[in-house]
């Protein structure tokens, strides 16, 4: 990467690296303890992912209570879901691609696009935590970790990409404004693919990105998922086409 972003390295040049491990020993313990290893209630019984279930503790006590930032990575979200579907369906989209995985969370879709031949990825997350999450998660997939950029990939100088997927990143309107921009610019400056997972947020439906979309699938969310997302019924991926 061409910043000064932090870059973890699966060869273990990593900032948390404690005595003989990639993973501080501490927060690894925590995440271990407080997180359960599911693979039920998502269209992607595939892929094995620590996540915040009601079997954990974190689940019924109050949020401030969470020691770390606000543990987004922890849960499996509708727009993720799909994309992660898709890619384990149709792996023709990225075998052999370079693919950047923003607002990568618990790392699943970058995951799948492991699974499903990707020759180069990159996890984005803002959360250091996240980025601890998705290592463990390769783990749990027999994966050997890719590397994962702990930075606001929107104010770097972008790189070129095969494929951007992102899921779920549409949920602020000043987020949404930048990622318009941000993604418009990567699809005419290297001519990239644009896939988009949402659950049909408003502060997606309703913005003018919408006018440049191109519905590839649309996929019925399992019940859990309903249950966990104010019953949210549905989830589509898009082809971003300025």
């Amino acid at each position: 990467m061409r910043s000064s972003g932090l870059l973890l390295f699966p060869c273990g040049r990593c900032p948390w690296r404690g005595a003989g491990s990639f993973l501080d020993p501490e927060i690894k313990a925590f995440l271990e303890e407080n997180t359960e290893v599911t693979s039920s209630g998502s269209l992607t019984p595939e892929i094995q992912l620590r996540l915040l279930t009601p079997r954990c503790k974190f689940w019924w006590e109050r949020a401030d209570l969470w020691p770390h930032s606000d543990p987004y990575w922890a849960i499996y979200w509708p727009g993720g879901q799909a994309l992660s579907r898709y890619l384990l369906d149709n792996p023709d989209v990225v075998r052999g691609k370079s693919v950047l995985d923003l607002g990568s969370g618990c790392g699943a879709t970058a995951i799948a696009a492991k699974m499903s031949g990707a020759s180069r990825i990159l996890a984005n997350d803002i959360d250091p935590i996240a980025g601890m999450a998705i290592t463990l998660n390769c783990e749990l997939n027999r994966l050997n970790p890719f590397p994962i950029l702990i930075q606001n990939i929107l104010n770097l100088e972008q790189d070129k990409w095969d494929l951007v997927v992102l899921g779920d990143m549409f949920y602020d309107e000043n987020l949404a404004d930048s990622l318009h921009q941000w993604l418009k610019k990567c699809f005419w400056t290297y001519r990239t693919r644009v896939l988009i997972g949402d659950p049909g947020r408003p502060q997606f439906s309703g913005h003018s990105i919408q006018h440049h979309l191109h519905k590839v699938v649309e996929y019925s969310l399992l019940e859990p998922t309903r249950q966990e997302n104010s019953g949210l019924t549905t989830s589509t991926v898009w082809d971003f086409q300025p």
